[in-house]
């Protein structure tokens, strides 16, 4: 899930610049492109994305979805998953019908090797000349065949300042005891090993089956200090107050620190992951023009301003970075250091035994606690005995009572 902030948040930021509607007249005459053209053919558009990860006219934010409907015509239908392997999952079992997807970059990287993506008409999607050149040709897809960049942003550490009283910067104070059924973790296998192996000092794209065992051996010893194992879920545990560190998305983080300023982000000193989700159209998709459509209109910067607004991560289009708020164009979150990102790594498309390796470890690291609260087990085990103690107890007494 990933979303921007609250409407307080926004309107302190952004004062009231960018209160009018995204004007589907504006974009219409940009630059020729005729948002027209598939107006009366009655299509409707499947878009598959990540909770809450567009302008969607919640919080006083631009609905960008609607005036995609109104300039063009074209009917979307919109749902959302919460995590890669989810995406992943409902496509391969050929079951879903999409026309736009938003994965990560690893993940465009093994749906491209496995014929799943449509390989895009740059013809139709001109607006690709905005992104920024860093952004093109990355090894997910190196021929710029497959996906058009739509954010980035890195991994770090939200905190309760008013719960955590050590520095915030190393992976370590994920496995801290003080912290005991405080701490949540990432509910999918990449993101979770990837902490797992920064924390060791390996590389985030683990090569042999010996790195994923020494990765999931640190997994499960932090199991016994971990509260849940969460993705969405984090946002009402962070901002309630629930929990007190979690590992989590730097665009997600500014919305939950709109949503309580005790809350922080650091970037742990051991490195983390960079991200780029970009959009795809699935190799079975029967709209592939009015898919290349939607593309090219969520890369016109006044929608692709709105976005980043709403939901917080990252923009790849330079000249759109530049029409942000100070606040927000200078915010170490949206946009950290050159020192910072320099001790990054970005996700590579893993090997299939690499990756069957870390699925099996993952699934045997969670299988018999199966979403999180290990710190729970030691007590419910005490209670456990303690009754078939009790229970006992209470028979000896009664057949004594019998025997008289």
């Amino acid at each position: 899930m990933k979303r921007f902030a609250s409407v307080m948040l926004a309107v302190l930021l952004c004062g009231l610049l960018f209160a009018m509607p995204v004007s589907a007249l504006e974009v219409e005459n940009k630059n020729g492109y005729d948002y027209t053209r598939l107006k009366d053919e009655g299509i409707t558009l499947n878009v598959y994305n990540w909770g809450l990860y567009i302008s969607d006219g919640s919080d006083g934010s631009e609905d960008v979805l609607a005036a995609f409907e109104e300039l063009t015509g074209i009917k979307v239908n919109y749902t959302t998953y919460d995590t890669n392997e989810s995406l992943y999952a409902k496509l391969k079992s050929g079951g879903a019908d999409y026309d736009v997807i938003i994965p990560s970059d690893y993940m465009i990287g093994k749906m491209a090797d496995e014929g799943m993506l449509a390989k895009l008409n740059f013809d139709n999607i001109p607006n690709y000349a905005l992104i920024g050149d860093s952004y093109k040709g990355m090894d997910y897809d190196p021929n710029e065949e497959y996906s058009v960049p739509y954010t980035w942003g890195v991994v770090g550490v939200i905190y309760n300042t008013t719960m955590v009283d050590d520095p915030v910067d190393s992976w370590d104070i994920l496995w801290d005891e003080k912290y005991a059924g405080n701490i949540l973790m990432f509910n999918n296998s990449r993101d979770a090993f990837a902490i797992a192996q920064a924390k060791l000092g390996l590389s985030l794209n683990p090569t042999t089956t010996e790195e994923i065992d020494q990765a999931v051996e640190e997994l499960k010893a932090q199991k016994s200090v971990v509260q849940a194992y969460v993705m969405d879920e984090i946002f009402d545990k962070m901002t309630g107050g629930e929990a007190a560190l979690a590992p989590y998305y730097a665009g997600d983080a500014i919305t939950m620190i709109g949503d309580n300023p005790d809350l922080a982000f650091a970037i742990p000193k051991e490195g983390t992951n960079y991200f780029v989700d970009a959009m795809c159209i699935p190799a079975n998709s029967k709209n592939q023009e009015a898919a290349e459509m939607f593309i090219n209109f969520m890369c016109e910067p006044e929608v692709a301003l709105a976005n980043c607004e709403f939901i917080g991560y990252s923009t790849p289009i330079p000249s759109v970075q530049e029409m942000l708020p100070d606040e927000l164009k200078n915010s170490e979150i949206m946009y950290p250091s050159e020192e910072v990102l320099a001790n990054t790594q970005v996700f590579n498309t893993l090997s299939d035994d690499i990756n069957t390796a870390m699925d099996a470890a993952w699934s045997s690291m969670k299988s018999h606690e199966e979403g999180g609260s290990g710190w729970i087990v030691p007590v419910l085990l005490v209670l456990a005995v303690a009754i078939i103690v009790f229970v006992v107890w209470r028979r000896s007494v009664k057949k004594k009572r019998n025997d008289y």
